[in-house]
Order: structure tokens, then C-alpha cells, then sequence
């Protein structure tokens, strides 16, 4: 999917509304865990009830890499559903990879040809050796870890070094890898406040938003200083969504949490025309 497609999508649905699927056998409700493939199962009813009202899922693949192969199946079956029925929607891998040459190279293929993915999460304090493989493939992004929303993310993130701090260093400077035009970036809802200062370096790049909802990011605020001209903005919610019912109408119950973030959504989204 270009870039141009994903702004399409999100003016067509009038959301930019991203659902993570970290779907956790533990928490899916009980009746689904007498099926042959509970995870998928979870998942194709959770697509089904809200793909009118988002542009984007992102499974966390640390949640099917805990089952081992039968995870791995579940997560293939997934993407392919996501591809074949909803082939508009933008469909991240969180792998949060990020190693050098052909080792990133492998990680590339793996979820940009094995599985179809549009885009992938990459650490990118290797450096430029350790993105630029994954930059390679034509119509797919890499999404880089730039400020996180967790509360670890000052014990480096934040740090300054040479008078700047180290998050924008890892921007500025992957603005000047080849084919830094298919970068996006992760930055927390809960760091709303740096996200003026991000804006000013990448005026026009797609923003990951995660920790809006359960972790406690303001939308409002993510959009007031985050949204660029052609929006620029995924705002991420998973639990949020996915368990807001652990009962038989836990697809119903997901379906209305989405419509209340991509009614907010459409709200802002007029507001900034």
C-alpha cells in the first residue's frame, strides 16, 4: 500500500483509527478456546465487526510467537484473511526486529513476502545498516521506534547527548537514509507534549500512535499537535477494543468501542480542514 492509499483510506472511513490485534488466549472469551483455532477465530470476528471503522491492525507477533508454530499458523491465517477480504486495510507487523545486513534483510522478506505485510516495527539503534534493508522493498514502510509511550522510555529516549536529545537524533538521521520517504515512526499518546517538537523534523511522515485509551494518551491532544497536512497520524488501541467483553458478544462490544474513537475521529477530522 503507497502512502497516497493510506491517506485515501482514512479520508474514505473518516477515521485513522489502527486496532491491535494482541490477541492473548487468556483473556479471548471461553467458548472461542474449544475451536481449532481460537486465536484466528478471535481475530476474523474482531476484523469482521470493525474494518468499516479503521484503516490499519497491527498484531503484536510477540502474542503468536508464545505459541510456538501453531501461534505462527494463526498469525499467517490472519494476515492472509486481512489481505484477501480487506485488502485496503494497512497492516503493520510490531515485531520491533532491528538487526544488521542480511540478518534484516531476512526479517524484510520474512514479513514483506512470507506473509504480505505492509509494514514493520524495527528498533533502529543499530543504525543505518539495521533499516535500510527493510527500506529496500517497493510500497513497503518501516515504522521506527523514535519515543515510546512506556515509562522505560526516558532511561534513553530522553537523554541529550551533543545538546540534542537522543529520539530526535534517531530522526533527524534517518531522514538521511535511502528511501527515508517510506519511514514511519512510533511515537506514545503519552508523550503528547514532544509531539510539536517531532513535527518540526518530520513535517509530512506517518506517526504510529499507540497509548490512547487504556494507558491513558489524549486523542485530542495527539491530533492538536501531531496531525500534518495529509493527516499523518495511526492512533493505535488495542485492549481497548479487542476485550471490551469477554462473553459471547465480544465482537458487538469491540465494534462499539471502535465507533467511539472513529466518531472522535471524524469529529477532528473536520475540525482541521
Amino acid at each position: 500500500m503507497t502512502t497516497q492509499q493510506l491517506v485515501d483510506q482514512i479520508h474514505k472511513k473518516r477515521s485513522f483509527l489502527c486496532i491491535g490485534l494482541d490477541t492473548d488466549l487468556d483473556k479471548i472469551p471461553a467458548h472461542l478456546k474449544q475451536l481449532e483455532d481460537p486465536i484466528f477465530e478471535f481475530n476474523k470476528a474482531i476484523i469482521d465487526a470493525t474494518h468499516h471503522l479503521c484503516v490499519a491492525y497491527k498484531p503484536n507477533i510477540a502474542f503468536y510467537e508464545a505459541y510456538g508454530l501453531s501461534g505462527w499458523k494463526s498469525l499467517e491465517k490472519t494476515i492472509e484473511y486481512l489481505n484477501a477480504e480487506y485488502p485496503e486495510q494497512f497492516t503493520i507487523a510490531d515485531a520491533k526486529r532491528g538487526d544488521i545486513g542480511n540478518t534484516s534483510t531476512r526479517y524484510a522478506k520474512a514479513f514483506f513476502e512470507g506473509m504480505n505485510f505492509d509494514s514493520i516495527t524495527i528498533a533502529p539503534y543499530m543504525g543505518k545498516d539495521s533499516v535500510e534493508p527493510f527500506l529496500e522493498f517497493e510500497n513497503k514502510h518501516t515504522i521506527l521506534l523514535a519515543l515510546t509511550s512506556n515509562k522505560g522510555a526516558f532511561d534513553f529516549q530522553t537523554t541529550v547527548s551533543d545538546g540534542e536529545e537522543l529520539y530526535k537524533k534517531v530522526i533527524r538521521i534517518s531522514k538521511s537514509y535511502k528511501n527515508s520517504e517510506n519511514l514511519m515512526y512510533v511515537v506514545g499518546a503519552t508523550k503528547a507534549e514532544y509531539l510539536a517538537k517531532i513535527r518540526n523534523i518530520i513535517p509530512n511522515n506517518f506517526l504510529l500512535v499507540p497509548g490512547v485509551g487504556a494507558q491513558g494518551g489524549s486523542l485530542e491532544e495527539v491530533c492538536r499537535y501531531g496531525m500534518s497536512e495529509n493527516v499523518g497520524l495511526l492512533v493505535n488501541s488495542s485492549r481497548g477494543i479487542i476485550y471490551a467483553s469477554d462473553q459471547a458478544d465480544f465482537a458487538m462490544a469491540a465494534k462499539n468501542e471502535a465507533a467511539k474513537l472513529q466518531s472522535q475521529m471524524a469529529v477532528l477530522l473536520e475540525s482541521a480542514r
